[in-house]
This record gives structure tokens, sequence and C-alpha cells, in this order.
């Protein structure tokens, strides 16, 4: 058997990789698209964009750019009130990410969130100043699928080997981001598509539990 790889890094994910947030964002998306259509949207289509940022997939539902700002407002006035309390850490996370610390791998997330609330969720996972960056919507001009993200990371992380590192996350829009920034990539299957779902993109690694992480072999 081959041995495990040594990373030189690994990038997270954050929503539905580290954090288990899918029931919160799928209540924000409730009572946003209640607020704003009389009606809650149809929880599918609001998968579908999952790991894409908030602006862009409130652009696929509002009517105009003006009532899909107006939305984001109300999406993020919403998830606020009640963050915390529907916030918490895959079982394993933490374990995992110390222990890829103590094999000499840097870690990073490369999330679509903004960049306070990126920072709140990853403080109620008791993930607070864990990773030795995080890289949010708001630090690019494109957010995934768009390998901008990707690329900052490894920019922050002084890191130019391409095959040293792996992309972690839930969506196909972390394998899409991974691809185009010419990273190795793997899915969680613990977040909330599945994986015929996410084999459509291709990813390098399905991952069934976080501790997998640790032994991959290429």
């Amino acid at each position: 058997m081959r041995d495990p790889i040594k990373w030189d890094a690994v990038l997270f994910d954050l929503d539905g990789t580290l954090a288990d947030t899918t029931e919160l964002i799928i209540q924000a998306f409730r009572h946003t698209t209640l607020a704003h259509f009389g009606e809650e949207g149809s929880d599918e289509e609001w998968l579908a964009l999952l790991g894409m940022p908030l602006r862009v997939q409130m652009r696929k539902f509002g009517r105009s750019d003006e009532e899909a700002d107006a939305m984001v407002q109300t999406y993020v006035s919403f998830q606020h009130t009640v963050h915390d309390e529907m916030v918490d850490t895959f079982p394993g996370v933490l374990d995992v990410v110390e222990r890829l610390k103590n094999r000499g791998t840097r870690v990073a997330v490369v999330t679509s969130k903004a960049n306070k609330i990126a920072h709140r969720t990853l403080a109620c996972c008791g993930l607070g100043g864990v990773f030795e960056t995080v890289v949010t919507v708001d630090d690019v001009a494109k957010g995934k699928p768009d390998p901008e993200p990707v690329h900052l990371a490894m920019a922050r992380l002084g890191l130019d080997r391409l095959e040293g590192v792996v992309f972690l996350g839930d969506s196909p829009y972390d394998v899409m981001a991974g691809r185009a920034a010419g990273v190795l990539t793997a899915v969680a299957l613990w977040g909330p598509f599945e994986r015929a779902k996410l084999k459509e993109v291709d990813p390098h690694f399905f991952l069934e539990s976080p501790a997998e992480l640790l032994s991959l072999t290429r």
C-alpha cells in the first residue's frame, strides 16, 4: 500500500465542509423568498447554487439587480439573528485539521462567505485562529467557481507547486474552482450534495469522512 501524501497545503471550503450550516442556509433562503415573493422558494433550487457567492445566488432569483441586492440584505439580517445556535462543526474536522498541521501541512479556508460572517462561523465551530489564512468573497473580484480564490490562497501561503495542494469542498463549484486553478480536488460527501451530482465535475477524490483526508494516496 502506498503511503499517504504529505500535502504542501490543504484548502478547505467552509459551509458543508468544515461547518454544518445547511439548515441555517435553507431557513435563511425560505425567510428571504417569503419576504420578497410571498412564498417560500424551492429548497432544491437553492441547494443547486450552494457554494457560489450570495450575491450571485440572489441574482438568479431577483427580478432586478436592485431586488437581488435587497434580498441579500434580508438574508444577511435573518442569518445574523439565528446564526450562532444553528452552526456546528462536522465531527472529526478539528482533529483532522490539527493532525495535518502537525505533519507540516499548511491549512487555509477558501469560502464564498463574506469576511465577517466567515470568521463568526469559524469561531462558533471552535476553528477561530486555526487556519493560516481565510480567503472570503470580499477578497476577490470573482468568487467560485472562478479559480481566483484558490490562486489567492496559494499566493498568501507562498506556494506555487500545484500538485502538492488539494482543495476539499462539498459543492460542484469547489471542484470547478480547484480544477481551474490546477490543484487536486476532493469532495466532502458529508455535505448536502449527492455523489452523482459531484461526479459530474470529476473530482480527484471522494471522501466519506474528514479522517479519509489523512490517508489519501494517488
